[in-house]
């Protein structure tokens, strides 16, 4: 089977792209250092001719609102146009847990629109909603810095690792069609000040992780539940403490 990652050079794609060449499949690592860029597309037909199935795991060069939106929705249509030309069987989009319920926040909203491009478009198509990576931790510990304090929303958190995510869209690519959303996330669920905490312990960082009303996530506010799965979903396989004993993090 032939299978297109969209940015099959980041995090995520480049496992992906290992996982399902492992498999026997043919997998293309798509991106604009391979010759392929779903913003001008340029190379995207010819990446895309004879392909069963597109999977796209794509991320903006910046996270402000209007170039978020800009890129997914560029993106979306061109990837949409050429699909439909591919005759693509399956159009699987990585999104984000409950990306519908976080308005204020720029970039849930240009995945809304992502989605919706999608869901619209008439390929058959999956949506895989995940929660923050394990990879992310450090960044999300710098960026919600005060001093010596990571002041962090009082709500619950269940990250996961970039391989369990990887894992999982391989699966789905080589599935059926949902036609709808899947969510999927670690297998441990805490406040996400504790999650935080134990990660900034483990790396030998002093500062203290504390739950704070007041604070947003990334510029959105979060409820109790609004980074975590309200439903059924699939969990990975990676806890916290295994995903910190081989991450260079600790290095």
């Amino acid at each position: 089977m032939k299978i297109v990652v969209i940015g099959g050079t980041g995090l995520i794609g480049s496992k992906l792209v290992a996982i399902l060449t492992a498999g026997g499949h043919q997998a293309v690592a798509a991106s604009p250092s391979t010759g392929v860029n779903s913003i001008t597309g340029e190379g995207l037909a010819a990446a895309l001719a004879g392909a069963d199935v597109v999977v796209d795991v794509s991320n903006p060069p910046s996270f402000d609102g209007a170039v978020v939106s800009d890129f997914f929705r560029t993106s979306g249509r061109h990837l949409v146009a050429a699909g439909t030309q591919a005759g693509i069987r399956h159009h699987v989009v990585l999104s984000i847990v409950n990306t519908d319920r976080m308005p204020d926040n720029g970039y849930f909203r240009a995945k809304v629109e992502q989605e919706t491009l999608i869901a619209r478009s008439g390929i058959p198509y999956t949506i895989v909603r995940a929660t923050q990576f394990l990879e992310f931790l450090g960044t999300i510990a710098a960026t919600h810095a005060d001093g010596d304090t990571v002041r962090l929303a009082d709500g619950l958190f269940q990250p996961i690792a970039a391989d369990d995510v990887a894992a999982i869209l391989a699966e789905t690519a080589l599935g059926a069609p949902h036609n709808g959303v899947i969510d999927i996330a670690g297998p441990e669920r805490a406040p996400f000040a504790a999650i935080i905490g134990r990660y900034l312990a483990a790396v030998g960082d002093g500062r203290q992780a504390v739950a704070d009303p007041a604070a947003r996530y990334f510029g959105g506010h979060v409820g109790e539940q609004s980074l975590v799965p309200t439903g059924e979903a699939r969990l990975g396989h990676t806890g916290l403490d295994d995903w910190l004993r081989h991450s260079p993090a600790k290095a």
